[in-house]
This record gives structure tokens, sequence and C-alpha cells, in this order.
């Protein structure tokens, strides 16, 4: 039996750390300089980083807090309580800057009681201009289901993104995530969420903005049966965003019972991907996700032709929140090299 590699310690990260940032240094071949942003040596491939990557910084210990059933009460009657005290979301485009990152992707329910206030987004693209920083996509949640069985309350969550999609258009994003659930049969859900994409779609158009399903629970971790359900679409600005880790279809009370073998999906789903997201959670002593394998994914990603961003988003807790995104941005740049 092959032995497992032992788990990247915080000792052992900023050991690592150190010697990736002397190699960064030391090799003109692999990166350079740009405005205090490192450049990638795959010029396919831009590093994003997802502000779910902060969200125990914004939002704390939600399970001590009192649990997801909380989270989505505080979140329809007071969600600007969700927000940890002393913290902004406002700030994020200056924090994303200091990671050397140029482009970041919102979560929305950061600002779900933003939606309509234009003042804010105005203040929030001036921080984003003052930072240099762009947005490339927003994440929905919590707007209502797209493959709802019930046609009002679909028709209602199609509605519930139009605020966002302009959010998008107005920051100059390009992309908006959704999300494809609903109740039913397989075959029920894709064909509901086929029609709530479908209208959405249109009205993204409309905007120029794109949207993307991300697989994310459910039938959407079936890379076959979200595949299917982008084909039945057949809309430019209507695609994926392939996340390397959400490939659990059913979850038990000891964890997934139920999981999808990721670099199958991820094939699946990039035909139609105008995003990625590198999630991680846990490191071994070399830098490597002890989940995924990056080396593999990103090579499935580059045959597909795809060039864009690869977004972070560090959900662990083996490290912090600064120290996860530094893991994965610099096993991102070492993988984009060795992939040239």
């Amino acid at each position: 039996m092959k032995k497992r590699a032992p788990l990247l310690t915080a000792k052992v990260f900023a050991a690592l750390l150190s010697v990736l940032i002397l190699q960064a240094c030391g090799s003109g071949s692999d990166s350079s300089e740009n405005n205090g942003e490192t450049a990638s040596a795959d010029p396919d491939f831009q590093i994003s980083l997802a502000q779910w990557s902060l969200h125990r910084k914004y939002f704390g210990d939600l399970q001590a807090r009192g649990g997801w059933q909380w989270f989505g009460k505080t979140l329809r009657e007071n969600p600007d309580a969700l927000i940890q005290e002393g913290e902004d979301p406002m700030e994020f485009p200056a924090l994303a800057a200091e990671y050397g990152i140029k482009t970041i992707e919102l979560v929305n329910t950061f600002y779900y009681g933003k939606a309509n206030d234009m003042e804010y987004w105005r203040a929030f693209k001036q921080k984003c201009d003052e930072a240099g920083v762009s947005v490339g996509l927003i994440m929905c949640d919590a707007l209502g289901n797209l493959g709802d069985a019930d046609d009002a309350a679909r028709a209602q969550a199609v509605q519930n993104h139009h605020a966002w999609v302009d959010i998008a258009k107005f920051l100059g994003a390009k992309t908006i995530r959704v999300n494809a659930a609903g109740n039913g049969t397989a075959e029920e859900v894709a064909a509901n969420a086929v029609d709530g994409l479908s209208k959405l779609g249109e009205y993204g158009a409309t905007q120029g903005i794109n949207v993307v399903v991300e697989n994310h629970g459910g039938y959407s971790s079936n890379g076959a049966w979200l595949a299917d359900v982008m084909k039945r679409v057949n809309m430019d600005n209507v695609g994926t965003l392939p996340d390397f880790g959400n490939f659990c279809i059913e979850n038990g009370p000891d964890g997934c019972v139920n999981e999808y073998d990721r670099y199958q999906g991820i094939e699946e789903l990039m035909p139609y991907a105008k995003a990625v997201s590198a999630k991680t959670h846990m490191f071994d002593e070399n830098g490597n996700e002890t989940n995924s394998d990056f080396s593999r994914i990103m090579k499935i990603v580059k045959k597909s032709g795809f060039k864009g961003n690869i977004g972070i988003e560090y959900e662990g807790l083996q490290l912090s929140e600064d120290e996860g995104i530094k893991a994965t941005k610099a096993l991102l740049e070492k993988v984009f090299a060795e992939i040239e």
C-alpha cells in the first residue's frame, strides 16, 4: 500500500513558500514582474480570486454562529448582519491586489442587501479602479431554483437574477455563475433547468453577460447530466464553470455517498466552460492538493482549448484562508509552468 504524503503544516508551508519565492525570483523563464503582478508562464491562463476563499473572514464560523439554517434566515431578514464586525467586503478588491491578483470573482451573498443599491456599486467600482482590479464574474446563490418544477417559482428565480446581471454589466464583468437546481427526476429537473437557463440567458444576452452553471451538488455534479443540459440550451452565452472539487452528487451522514469522477466530469464540462474554479482543501508536503491532481486537470483544461481565468477557491481548514490562497496560487503557477 502506497504511503500517503503527510499534510502540509503551517511551518512546512512557510518553508515551501520561501522556496517558491526564491525560485520565482531566480528563474526568468517561469515568471516575470509586471506592476507587482506575477505573470503566468502560460499566457492562456490567468489567475483570479474567488471571494468564497475568504468566507470565514467575512462570515466567521457559520456553524458556531448558528449553522446554515440560521445563515439562510439571516440572509433573508438582515443580510448585513452576516458580516463580521470590523470586516468590509468593499475592501475585497484591494485585498486581492495584495496577492498580485488582478481579477476577482464576487459572491452575491456578501452583498445580498445591495442588489438595488447603485450608489454602493459605484463606490465598489471606484475601489476596483483604485486597486487596479477587475471583476470577472459574480457567483449567485439564494435567488431561487432555475430548475424549479413550479412554473411561477422558476420564472421568479429568473427574475431574481436580473439585478445581478445588471450589476455585472455595470462593474464590467463578463459572467454570472448560477445553479441548475430543482426537485424531481434527473430528466424533470433537466427539462426545467433548460427552460430557466434559456430565459435567463436571453436576458443576459441583452446585457452582454454570460450565464454559467457550476457543478454544485445534486444532478449538476453529474458531468454528463450538466453537459446534456448545455447541449439542450444551445446558447452562445450559456455555459459552465467546472469546479475541481464539487462532484458529490449525494451526501450522507458521514460524507459523500455518491461521487462523480472529477476528471471525467471536468472533461465533459470543459467544452462549455467560460471560467474554471480551482478548488482546494488540503496540501501535502510538496504543495500538491491531496484530493485533486492539478497537473492532470490542467492538462484536460488546456487540451479543451480553454483560455481564460482559473479561479482560486480555497475552502480548507488545514491552513488559514490567507495561507490557503497563497498555497493555491503557488500550485497553479507551478502547474502552469509544467504544462507549457
